[in-house]
């Protein structure tokens, strides 16, 4: 594996000439397109296949699997252009092995709404140890608010792939809110209806635990908010079901601010099995312009983090987004547009603008002129900054890493998850009939 940083005059097909691989690989493991151009300083990532199978009359990818003692997921990982193919022609060659060992086996989780693109999850899922399911949340009464994923939930068994259903303040509207907490965290008769109901709901949905996503939680439910996880965490395991909480970013027991006095990592790393460090958002929509996720921020939230929680329990954050800021930054009036990772390397390409990586936060960003003369800066991430996310997740010896989230779709960035983790699933793929 290599990642080459694109020089003025480069095109696919030089680079691919240059290394001795497909020009089409190298297209379709970086989300790029035929027809456009490369931008200077984008980052691709370049895989070199060790072992490739041919395709023969009658065989599928699980005698491929079997022939090499490998597993139909692996393939997956390995040629992601094969998800959710329903045939697979004589004479198409699969890589069955990349040159380059990994460094070891890691879970890995993503967040996702219900009105995800079905090709996008498709794209996702074989990378992914769990599936994260955004969007529940409870009424006055206790009920549950719920979201049609059915689909969603059978299409990620296909795949191997847990399923967690997210439970937060969110009203029936899409609105978000705090006024219930006061009434889950201090009425023990209501915390249970809630707790029950869910439970009724990921066993009926099938699926396999509840995450736990509260924030701005006021300060004084700090104790009582552990103490749900934990009555949770109790309930769910006598049906073998998980319980995953997601933490604010901080670097100590003592840091003020709504977002975090509540979010208490000794006592809820003790309830839940496992828990999602938030590490994004430093540059966020209504901040100045900076890196969603400087590594040595992030650094110090994991490091923190690890005096409180056993690192068996824990996933480091990981964004798949950018922001776009218009400049100057003028604090409270400027609102930063999101955009994918993809989505801003094409950007850069399109506006003629050189991409550059910042050696402080371990980021890409570039600027460009608009169509009105306005300058823009734009902070993203690619190849270069997840691998350094991602060493920092060996280093550590933590349990993996996950995704907020996995609207948009990132191929490079899975490819290089899977170059350097075995990726862990703890379900069994449901067997389909064309494999």
């Amino acid at each position: 594996m290599e990642i080459y940083i694109v020089r003025g005059g480069d095109t696919v097909y030089s680079i691919a000439e240059r290394f001795g691989v497909s020009a089409q690989r190298i297209i379709s493991d970086n989300g790029l397109s035929a027809d456009r151009a490369l931008a200077a300083g984008q980052a691709l990532l370049i895989l070199f296949p060790e072992t490739v199978h041919t395709f023969r009359a009658g065989e599928t990818l699980y005698s491929a699997a079997r022939m090499y003692g490998t597993d139909v997921m692996e393939l997956y990982r390995n040629n992601p252009t094969l998800i959710g193919a329903e045939y697979i022609p004589e004479g198409t060659q699969i890589v069955i092995s990349f040159r380059g060992g990994k460094i070891s086996e890691k879970e890995v989780s993503g967040f996702a709404y219900s009105h995800i693109n079905g090709s996008v999850l498709k794209s996702a899922l074989p990378y992914l140890t769990y599936l994260i399911i955004f969007g529940y949340g409870f009424t006055e009464s206790g009920e549950i608010i719920t979201v049609d994923d059915s689909e969603i939930i059978r299409t990620a068994h296909d795949y191997g792939t847990a399923v967690l259903l997210s439970l937060s303040g969110i009203n029936a509207d899409g609105t978000f809110g705090t006024e219930k907490f006061e009434k889950l965290f201090g009425n023990a008769e209501f915390q249970e209806t809630v707790i029950g109901n869910f439970t009724e709901v990921i066993l009926e949905k099938g699926a396999q635990g509840l995450d736990i996503d509260m924030e701005y939680i006021p300060a004084e439910y700090r104790e009582a908010f552990a103490a749900f996880a934990e009555n949770a965490r109790s309930r769910l395991e006598e049906y073998g079901l998980k319980v995953h909480v997601d933490l604010a970013p901080k670097t100590s027991p003592y840091q003020q601010g709504t977002l975090y006095e509540a979010h208490d990592y000794e006592l809820l790393g003790s309830a839940a099995d496992m828990v999602f460090l938030m590490t994004y958002e430093w540059g966020y929509t209504y901040g100045p312009p900076m890196a969603v996720a400087p590594l040595p921020n992030v650094r110090r939230v994991l490091e923190y983090a690890l005096t409180e929680i056993p690192a068996d329990k824990v996933f480091l954050g990981i964004p798949n987004y950018g922001y776009d800021w218009k400049l100057p930054y003028r604090q409270g009036e400027t609102k930063a547009v999101t955009l994918g990772n993809i989505g801003a390397v094409r950007l850069a390409a399109e506006t003629g603008s050189e991409i550059l990586f910042d050696s402080y936060s371990q980021s890409p960003y570039f600027h460009y002129t608009d169509f009105s003369g306005a300058e823009h800066v734009v902070w993203f991430e690619d190849v270069r900054s997840l691998r350094e996310k991602f060493l920092l997740t060996s280093e550590k010896g933590i349990r993996g890493c996950g995704y907020w989230n996995i609207m948009r779709p990132f191929p490079q960035n899975f490819l290089l998850l899977n170059s350097m983790f075995g990726i862990i699933k703890t379900e069994q793929p449901f067997p389909r009939p064309y494999l």
